[in-house]
């Protein structure tokens, strides 16, 4: 699978609504049959940071999300609100989904 992390600083003004803002987007991209999921979190040591998680089956699902419609017009409509070009690391994984933790475990609870 194909593997995102990426950071958006979010100008000030904007990040309350930063969900709002950029929902239609996150929609379309979840919609996408290539895409394992597509996930913000907001930082909790700076409010104007939000952090996206998205996976892609593989490289044809990536180049598809690149080339569809709705990221056209992510392009053109997102920047507006940002306070600097995201951060992202790619890459590429043998596995197409989360695994466990063995470092935390958690026991049955049953």
């Amino acid at each position: 699978m194909i593997f995102i992390t990426a950071k958006f600083r979010i100008l000030p003004e904007y990040a309350d609504r930063w969900p709002q803002i950029a929902a239609e987007f996150t929609e379309a991209t979840r919609a996408e049959p290539g895409c394992l999921w597509f996930d913000w979190s907001r930082s909790v040591a700076d409010p104007a940071e939000y952090v996206l998680v998205e996976a892609f089956r593989d490289e044809a699902a990536g180049a598809a999300h690149v080339q569809s419609a709705h990221f056209k017009q992510a392009q053109q409509t997102l920047p507006g609100h940002l306070a600097e070009t995201p951060r992202i690391i790619n890459a590429i994984v043998p596995q197409d989904d989360w695994s466990l933790l063995a470092e935390l475990a958690v026991p049955d609870r049953d």
